[in-house]
This record gives structure tokens, sequence and C-alpha cells, in this order.
């Protein structure tokens, strides 16, 4: 089980990366990514801080733990330079924060991030079409979110993507203790957003590949 996005106190969390990695450990989770707030004004000291964590991180401890960042209410124009940056620091999983109608995103930023080397649009809202299209070319990964507000377009997102064959990805956006949920959980976020048993299933087959392509050196 995995979730690949994820918050600490690096930036809007509560919790030391490590602390979420050991509760995400006891409860049954393989893999996260540690994936904080960054712009312009943070990006630099927010990735050398996921990675010098994630580099120290024991290989032994039963969960795999991926430096991750998530680019956040940026100008449309500014996604390629950051996640360029992000990439060339060593950063594995980039995470684009979407058109989310629980906050007032820039229109377009959806586009924007699709075009930029990004690995998960989080929470894209009420998505194009022609946007689900642009994800599936690219193999990026649109997200199913667990997360209060945001949860709302789920059954858009899945909609869209079972309709165009775009990948999906399930994940909590967890910022607080209560935010980090079972695998069962989770798994009926799914469900709830019209997900098959079947479908679920895909999802994970995929993201365990991804992972471990992204994982390779860790």
């Amino acid at each position: 089980m995995y979730d690949l996005h994820t918050h600490s106190l690096l930036s809007d969390g509560a919790l030391l990366p490590s602390e979420v990695a050991m509760r995400y450990l006891s409860l049954g989770y393989k893999a996260i990514a540690i994936t904080d707030h960054a712009d312009y004004s943070n990006i630099k000291p927010a990735t050398d801080a996921i990675l010098e964590f994630s580099s120290h991180w024991p290989k032994d401890s039963g969960i795999k733990v991926l430096p991750g960042i998530e680019l956040t209410h940026l100008p449309p124009t500014q996604f390629r330079p950051l996640a360029k940056y992000a990439r060339a620091k060593g950063i594995k999983i980039i995470i684009a924060h979407g058109q989310t109608l629980a906050e007032p995103v820039v229109e377009g930023t959806n586009r924007a991030a699709l075009e930029a080397d990004i690995d998960i649009l989080a929470h894209p809202g009420l998505i194009s079409e022609e946007d689900v299209k642009l994800a599936k070319r690219k193999n990026i990964f649109l997200e199913v979110t667990s997360r209060k507000n945001h949860r709302d377009t789920n059954p858009h997102v899945v909609e869209y993507a079972l309709k165009w064959g775009a990948r999906l990805i399930l994940s909590s956006d967890s910022h607080m203790p209560e935010d980090i949920i079972t695998p069962a959980q989770l798994i009926d976020t799914g469900r709830r957003a019209g997900l098959s048993q079947k479908d679920i299933k895909n999802i994970y087959q995929k993201v365990e590949r991804f992972i471990l392509k992204k994982g390779k050196g860790k």
C-alpha cells in the first residue's frame, strides 16, 4: 500500500518527516513520499531538507520514503522552471497543486502543470477532457484524494480518467495526524469516487511499478 502525497512540518504539516513515516508504517504502508509545499520562496531549503531526510532513512525500516515536493499556487509560467529545478536536485516525486474548487487557484494551472515535468496532478478539480488526455499522453497520475473538500470532485476526475485511460492514484494529502488513514480507508475513498475493485487493483499495480522505478538506488 502506498501514499505519495504527504506533508510534514517542513511546510504546513504538524509532524516531523520521521513521525509521518512511522505513522504510515504502523498502518501497514510500504512506501510514502514526503511532498511538502514549495514555490520560489522556499524550494531550495525544502528540497534540501527532504533530500537530507530521505537519504538517511534506513532501508530496513519496513517503509520506503521517497523525496518529493508539491509545487503550490504558482503562477502558471513557474511550473516548468521549478519542476526542472526540483528534478535536477534529485527529487523523485513532483506533485503540482491542481485546480481544486476548495481554494482560489489560478485558471490554467492544470494545463501549465501538466506541461511541466511532474508526476502527479493533485486534486485537479473539474479538470477538462483535454487536460485528462494530456495527462494520459504524459503518463501523469491524476489524484483521487481523501482530503476534505478537495475530494468533492473525485467522481468527476474518476469519470474522465476512466473514459480516456489516464492514470489515477489514491492519496491522502495528509497534513495532520488525523489525516493519516488506513489502507482500507484510502481504498474506500476510491470506491466512493466510482472505482471498482478491478480499477483499484490496476491503479496499485501501476503505482507499484512507478515506485520501483523511482526508488532505484534508494
